[in-house]
């Protein structure tokens, strides 16, 4: 086994046009084929963990998971796309270290990274089969026919199937006719969260309330009738303090006051 084999200590990898890590070159090239051989990411590695948190309550043993995969870290930047990586001893389940994975895949029929695929394609069949309500229960050898005529037309087209593909493959397979009713559930659930973002808190519905409330309006329409008051009580002391309004009015009586010329 890979893991036995003190010489793979590090790999040259870089980044296809795919977008996913290969590798180039391996400190083992006796015991390693680099053709084809592809490498999972940190991003990747992350994915896969979080995809296999459902199947925990079916059985999902994670040392299976450990054996699978030979953790590396970047040891340097080689530039034009291309890192050397360095072996590490941590678990990539527990490590904190953003951690590269190969596959163990020197024995890819018996190995431990095939034996890592059957054991979530076992619990990825346990699992739907608990989701959903088959006439007949779903069964492993289904779901390896179907995934294997995908793999087999990437094959036939030149395609290389990379690691992280062959993994999601088994922890997002859906059977046929079934695709619509998972995606359904999942539009139902953001569309639950998109209408809880749309609901106003509940301080500013109070305060919406407060402010249509006449009831409590009554400062305002007491400071408006204090300004009308203080308006006409201006105008009256205008009127009464003008000295050329009193001489026009007592003119005004001392005409009315005068004897008519017969």
């Amino acid at each position: 086994m890979a893991k036995g084999i003190p010489q793979l200590e590090w790999c040259i990898v870089r980044l296809g046009s795919d977008h996913n890590w290969w590798v180039d070159e391996v400190s083992d090239p006796v015991h390693w084929d680099v053709d084809g051989l592809s490498i999972i990411d940190p991003r990747q590695v992350d994915h896969i963990i979080e995809s296999i948190d459902p199947l925990r309550e079916f059985g999902f043993e994670p040392d299976i998971l450990e054996r699978a995969f030979i953790p590396f870290r970047i040891a340097k930047d080689l530039g034009k796309g291309r890192v050397r990586l360095a072996r590490v001893k941590e678990p990539l389940i527990e490590s904190e270290e953003k951690l590269f994975a190969l596959p163990d895949v020197i024995d890819d029929e018996n190995g431990p990274f095939a034996d890592f695929l059957d054991h979530i394609t076992r619990l990825r069949v346990k699992l739907l089969n608990d989701m959903f309500d088959f006439e007949e229960k779903l069964t492993v050898d289904e779901v390896e026919d179907q995934l294997r005529e995908q793999q087999n037309t990437d094959f036939m087209e030149g395609k290389a199937v990379h690691a992280f593909y062959e993994i999601s493959s088994i922890l997002d397979f859906m059977p046929e006719g079934y695709e619509n009713e998972d995606e359904e559930a999942e539009g139902k659930a953001v569309k639950a969260e998109e209408d809880d973002d749309d609901l106003p808190d509940i301080e500013e519905e109070e305060d919406e309330k407060m402010k249509n409330d006449a009831s409590l309006r009554w400062d305002d329409e007491d400071d408006e009738k204090h300004e009308d008051d203080a308006d006409l009580d201006d105008k009256e002391e205008d009127s009464e303090d003008d000295p050329e309004e009193d001489d026009e009015k007592e003119i005004k009586n001392a005409r009315r006051s005068r004897p008519s010329k017969r």
